[in-house]
Order: structure tokens, then sequence, then C-alpha cells
């Protein structure tokens, strides 16, 4: 009874498990159906997908009059610069002048003590009248001379005396004039006046001091209107310019330090007669009026110098003109918005412009941002048209 109760046991033990087997063999197979079922061969979903377009920047390519520019770095120098020194010693009795004044030519700057000078002056005017008596004199008796001499009562010999001694005190009148003159000049000295138009600078003495003509000087005067700018460019690129004094009107513009803002319009003025062969650039001078004072000495500056003009020359944003080993390309976007690498000849520079001597025609459409993303054929999306001659704003204008 026992025995057969055990195996009975064991017999329900058996179903249970195969039970349980036949359910996770079934639970599989319902797993595995729904998972052919959705699968992407039956959806179609494992067909490619297209890549996202690339969001670049676009500017068409146009046909424009180009300014060729040449660009140097310079400095600002004062039109003249003059250390006011006495040219006479002396007390200074009186500073007129204030620190950064604007004075004109001849405006008095400081005086200095000019009484010893007052004592010489009219020490030359007695002898001067001294002599001048004297002189009146021997002519008179020259005069009284040659009269008896005509009629023999007095010798020929005594009449030529009579005529050096006239001839002496002349002389000696002369003599007396030019003192005076010469005092008269240094009491001018005594008086010191600007000898150009400008802004005086820190003041050197002070009234109440002794000075020397070999003494430092007084003050300096800057002049800053008209105003000049030295820079330097390749002397390659000078071929278009004659050397020396510029007859013709060549514009040129300086730019500050960033080459941004436009601080001022001027005029080359002078191509410098030598090359710095260590550089080998040539020194340029330009002349600008400054009326508004944008420009000071010492100051860093862009020049902007016109070369020459191009008319109807094809033009594209320099950022657009990328370089490999074979040369330089552009990104051209087709009109099915899939870009293809375009060779390109890029010429003449201006401002943010590249003027393309071949490669490219006007109207046509190139990436200008956002190259380095592109492949052959990607499609690209633009975010910005830009006219890259007004986003610079370095466009140098020509009257």
């Amino acid at each position: 009874m026992s025995s057969a109760f055990r195996w009975s046991q064991i017999a329900s033990k058996q179903a249970w498990s195969a039970f349980a087997v036949l359910g996770a063999v079934a639970a599989l197979a319902v797993f595995a159906w729904q998972r052919s079922d959705s699968s992407p061969s039956s959806t179609g979903a494992n067909t490619p997908r297209a890549a996202p377009a690339v969001r670049v920047a676009i500017a068409t390519t146009e046909r424009r009059d180009v300014a060729v520019e040449l660009k140097g770095i310079g400095v600002v120098q004062a039109y003249n610069t003059v250390t006011v020194k006495p040219r006479i010693g002396g007390q200074i009795t009186q500073v007129v002048f204030a620190e950064g004044q604007r004075v004109r030519q001849g405006d008095v700057l400081a005086r200095i003590d000019s009484r010893f000078l007052l004592t010489q002056l009219h020490q030359a005017q007695a002898t001067r009248s001294k002599d001048e008596a004297q002189l009146a004199n021997v002519r008179r008796d020259l005069a009284r001379m040659t009269d008896a001499s005509v009629k023999a009562f007095i010798p020929r010999q005594l009449v030529d005396g009579q005529q050096s001694q006239v001839a002496a005190l002349e002389a000696a009148a002369k003599a007396d004039e030019a003192a005076i003159e010469n005092v008269q000049v240094q009491l001018d000295y005594a008086t010191v006046t600007a000898p150009i138009d400008g802004i005086t600078g820190i003041r050197m003495v002070d009234a109440g001091n002794v000075i020397a003509t070999t003494d430092p000087g007084i003050v300096v005067i800057t002049q800053v209107k008209p105003i000049a700018v030295i820079f330097n460019l390749p002397a390659d690129t000078l071929t278009a310019i004659a050397v020396g004094k510029s007859e013709s009107a060549i514009p040129v513009e300086v730019f500050d330090r960033d080459d941004r803002i436009r601080l001022a319009v001027g005029r080359l003025v002078l191509v410098d007669n030598q090359i710095d062969r260590t550089t080998n650039t040539v020194r340029l001078k330009a002349v600008f009026a400054n009326a508004d004072d944008s420009l000071r000495p010492g100051e860093f500056v862009n020049a902007h110098v016109l070369k020459t003009r191009l008319h109807g020359a094809t033009t594209v944003a320099g950022s657009s003109v990328q370089y490999d080993d074979r040369g330089a390309f552009v990104w051209l976007v087709r009109p099915d918005m899939t870009v293809e690498p375009r060779r390109i000849s890029p010429g003449a520079v201006s401002g943010a412009l590249v003027v393309i001597d071949s490669g490219l025609s006007p109207g046509e459409r190139v990436v200008v941002d956002g190259q380095y993303n592109l492949s052959a054929g990607a499609r690209v999306s633009w975010e910005s048209q830009r006219d890259p001659a007004t986003a610079s704003g370095n466009a140098l204008s020509i009257p």
C-alpha cells in the first residue's frame, strides 16, 4: 500500500513537470511570433533613412565694382613737432601758456628778463649818435678841403686823408646800426612765441627759474591738424604707385587696431625712395585733416590704400573659399540643396570679398559657414544669407 502511494506521487510530480515545460515552450513560441510579426523585415523599417540636412550659411555670388586695397600697419605721427627752446639765457619772468592749450603761431608762451639787453641797446644807440656826429663833422671838413684844393691852397694828400676819415666813420656808423639790430633781436628773443600751430604739452620749466639755451626747453608743441600716418607695405605690391611725392590724389583710409572702425580718410603724399631689405617693405606717408581729433600721435592704426578698381568682377565672400592640397575651392549649393566642391581661381581681395577669376558665375550660391561638416552630395539647409560686402564694413569707399 505504501509502495503504490509513492509511485502515484512520483507520477503526479512528473506530470506537473511536463505541464511546466509545455507552458514554457508555448510562451516562447508566442513571444517569437510577436517579434517576427513586428520585425523590420515585415514592416520595411530596415530601409536606410535619409541623413539630416546640415545647417549652413549661404551667400550668392555677385557681379559688382570692387576697390582693390593694400593694407598695412602704421603709426600716427604729429605733422610737426617742435621743442620750444629759449634763444637767450636769463630768468623766466612769466609763463603765459597753459598745458594742453591750443596755440597759434606767434602766440606768446613765456617772457625772459630783458633789462640787461635794454642797457646794451641804449649803449649801442649812444655810440651810434657819437659816431654820426663825428661823421657829420669830417664830412663838412672834407667839403671845405675839396673846395680849397681846387684853388690850390691845400695839398691833395690832406684831402685824401680826410676822405679816409669819412669812410672810416661811415663804416663805424654801419657797425653801430648792426649792433643795435643785434640787441633788438635779442630783445625779441626775450619774448618766447609759438613757432607753429598746435597743442602744448607738459611744461618743462616754471617761472622764476634761470634758463639757458642748452637746457631741454620750455614746452613741446605738436601739430595735429593736419596729422600724418606712417605705414609699411610690401615692396612687390607698389608697382602701380610711383616713388616719391604723390602727384595724384590716392585715397587712404585708416581703421582702429581691430581693423573694424574707420577713423579717418586722407590722401597719400609720399612713397619712400628706399626699400627696407630686412623686411622687403616700403614706408609710405598719408596726411589727414583730423578735424574731429580722431587720430592721436603714437596711435597704432591699419591703413588701407586704394590700388585699383575692378569693374563688373565676380565676387564671393572670402569665408567661402577653402584650400586643400589641390588649391582653392568652394562648396557650391545645387538647386536640390545638395553641395559639391567647385574648383576656383581666386583673385584680388577687397575687404570681406574675393574676386573670382574663374570657376564661378554671378548668381551661384556657395556655403560661407559650416563647411567642415560637409561632404560631396550632402544635403544642406541654410540658416542665413549674408552680404559679405556689408558684413565687415571694411570695403573702401571711392568718391
